[in-house]
């Protein structure tokens, strides 16, 4: 527990770390490929949202890395999301749980508090109207946003859940339909994908309210913050002087540990007197060039591909291949459309994380019956950011039947609140 508590801060300094080496790769104060990474394969418009002077300091208020317990002690993170689903799912099932007399990590109505208080804190007026605009990319989640923002109304804070189209500007003040009308929207809590923007109604309105001081706008259009090769630039040799000065030391070594080194598909050949660096291995063979990864045994497939972002297929595992669930020639494949696509959906590679086998009971509704499972589980701990410091506000567990090789999107799965126990099994 004190280590998921700690976690929380330690990602918010790697977050602002990150905004800060965007910026000062903009301004050409650190290398220029470094820019290259986060800009690369998007239109100047997300560029140009990236880098507006009023938002320079701007920062996600929610944080949710996924978290796997592994058998060797400690955690290991296989991704990180500055705007993540998932927050009303547990909001829900915590209010039942706490019916029921439990106590969970985030305390009573962790959620719903901490993410009250982290939208007011982003917000510029003290009582904010709050729209949680959720596109039409993002459907399946509209049921949790619309008991999210029930939720947020009950506690005191007036939100609704609203899809774009139903947004205006009026006499210069944006604002959301209701049943009986039209009210003031002071706060977005954004909920699209930033490559979707051309597909999503009235963003125009969103972006011009934005820009002229009318809303703010949560998380902020910064795409660069929303890349999984942010993993690539913290573990590369050439920045590491750059992360040192600017999270610490012992920040640093804690994320060292608990993010995953991280490889960027990038074709353009590697000259004969260089090697892929930090070190790759496959196995027991080390991976010097790319095309090593192709003919590689499952047993040496232990890799997994997946996109960066800025993509349809970078969440949901929708773009992810694992290298030992699937044939060589499949996997092959996968390595030649990654590297095919570098200009305009960079991927990443990472090495295999397993979690730790664990038991859990769940209801089986067809036969009214408990059943006994023993699966993996991640771990997805929600962090709010409130007053520049974050807050631990509950932390969904999804366990997996154990031969499942992804938990993310996985059709089958137990989910529940986490509780501190003494149970050492637990």
């Amino acid at each position: 527990m004190a280590e998921l508590e700690r976690l929380g801060n330690d990602l918010l300094a790697f977050y602002v770390a990150a905004n800060r080496l965007y910026t000062s790769a903009a301004r050409g104060r650190t290398p220029a490929w470094v820019l290259e990474c986060l800009e690369q394969g998007k239109p100047e418009r997300v560029r140009e949202l990236g880098r507006l002077r009023r938002y320079r300091s701007a920062l996600p208020i929610m944080i949710r890395p996924d978290l796997m317990a592994l058998d060797s002690g400690g955690f290991m993170a296989t991704e990180l999301d500055a705007v993540p689903g998932g927050f009303g799912v547990l909001g829900a099932i915590s209010r039942a749980y706490q019916e029921l007399g439990f106590t969970l990590v985030g305390g009573d109505d962790g959620m719903v508090r901490g993410l009250a208080a982290a939208l007011r804190g982003a917000a510029s007026v003290d009582d904010p109207s709050v729209a949680l605009v959720v596109a039409d990319e993002s459907e399946d989640y509209r049921p949790e946003m619309d008991w999210a923002a029930t939720a947020l109304r009950e506690a005191g804070l007036p939100t609704r859940q609203i899809h774009p189209r139903d947004l205006r500007l009026q006499d210069e003040a944006l604002e959301m339909r209701n049943c009986d009308g039209w009210e003031p929207v002071n706060l977005v809590y954004r909920f699209l994908e930033l490559h979707d923007l051309p597909n999503i109604p009235k963003i125009d309105l969103v972006i011009y309210a934005m820009k002229h001081r009318l809303a703010t706008v949560t998380a902020p259009f910064k795409s660069y913050l929303e890349e999984k090769l942010l993993f690539y630039l913290f573990h590369h040799p050439e920045l590491d002087e750059f992360w040192r000065g600017a999270l610490g030391t012992d920040t640093q070594a804690r994320l060292q540990r608990m993010l995953p080194p991280t490889w960027l598909l990038d074709p353009q050949p590697i000259p004969p007197t260089a090697a892929v660096d930090p070190p790759l291995m496959a196995g027991k063979r080390r991976i010097r060039h790319w095309d090593d990864l192709r003919g590689l045994s499952q047993r040496e497939r232990r890799l997994v591909l997946k996109p960066s972002g800025f993509s349809e297929l970078a969440w949901g595992s929708r773009g992810v291949t694992i290298g030992h669930d699937v044939n060589q020639e499949v996997w092959d494949q996968a390595v030649d459309s990654a590297l095919a696509s570098f200009e305009t959906t960079p991927y990443i590679l990472q090495q295999f994380h397993q979690s730790r086998r664990v038991g859990v009971s769940y209801y089986d509704v067809e036969f009214d019956a408990i059943r006994p499972m023993t699966g993996r589980a991640r771990l997805s701990p929600y962090y709010m950011v409130v007053d520049g410091k974050t807050r631990l506000c509950g932390v969904l567990v999804t366990v997996v039947p154990a031969a499942n090789k992804v938990i993310h999107g996985t059709s089958e799965s137990v989910m529940m609140p986490a509780m501190v126990s003494d149970e050492a099994e637990i």
